[in-house]
């Protein structure tokens, strides 16, 4: 593992142990570090660029990469935060639901969210005294060939709230003010397993459906291209030779069955 690696892992755990007030461990293993504490409710695994795969625990974790750290440090400081303690706890029965347009919605992800900003077709927003505090984003309506005509499936594509906050009840409100909108059949989603190996969302009546296979990608500077086949991966090493592979848990398939 490399110095500049460590270095960024050693940051990431001053600056957890200041915000949580806990003092953290470093485990060096091979090609990861893990940090730990008995306060935290999961461990946290990093990996150097050179290692491709996640290390196979049977303890819930949180996996992160060196390419994910350096490009959105801030972010996952303020994630792991959120995972382990609450900073400002907002009620979803204090807020406002609106519809939010594509440059508002953009915005948001780019600022609170770790994954690539999508527009998506319908976008809706929690606003708490003018301020906009959480986002769901959806697909448009899939015609389902073991369904009725009128039967539609969306998929929730980005759930996100801001960073430091905490909405209780958030993503319930902004579903059922798309499913007033739009009366789908069903919502389907799909929740990264690299941040949690089951769902919330079981809480509010989503089902697990499967596990879908990890996800591979070429890794070139800031850029994270995805790939299926390996005549995809030899595509893009010829576009940009200079990166790495890496390799995801994947996710879990989750629907929220609505008719």
């Amino acid at each position: 593992m490399n110095a500049s690696f460590k270095d960024l892992v050693i940051r990431l755990k001053n600056e957890l142990g200041r915000q949580l007030e806990l003092r953290l461990t470093l485990i060096e293993r091979d090609g990861f570090i893990q940090i730990e504490s008995p306060e935290l409710t999961k461990k946290i695994f990093l990996y150097a660029n050179e290692r491709r795969f996640r290390f196979l625990s049977t303890e819930s974790g949180i996996h992160i990469d060196e390419d994910q750290l350096e490009q959105k440090f801030d972010l996952i400081v303020q994630r792991i935060i959120a995972q382990s303690m609450n900073n400002r706890r907002i009620y979803a029965r204090k807020t406002v639901v609106a519809r939010l347009d594509k440059k508002v919605s953009q915005q948001f992800l780019v600022e609170h969210h770790l994954q690539t900003p999508i527009f998506g077709k319908y976008r809706y927003g929690l606003y708490e005294q003018g301020e906009l505090v959480s986002i769901a984003i959806f697909s448009g309506g899939r015609r389902m060939n073991d369904k009725d005509e009128a039967y539609r499936s969306f998929e929730l594509l980005r759930f996100c709230n801001k960073s430091g906050y905490n909405v209780i009840g958030g993503l319930s409100k902004l579903i059922k003010a798309f499913v007033i909108d739009f009366s789908p059949g069903d919502i389907m989603t799909y929740t990264d397993r690299d941040w949690s190996q089951d769902s919330s969302l079981e809480k509010i009546g989503f089902i697990a459906k499967e596990i879908t296979a990890p996800i591979h990608f070429w890794v070139t500077g800031a850029n994270r291209y995805a790939y299926r086949t390996e005549d995809e991966l030899k595509a893009l090493i010829a576009q940009a030779p200079i990166g790495f592979p890496k390799e995801n848990l994947g996710s879990i398939k989750m629907i929220l069955y609505i008719k």
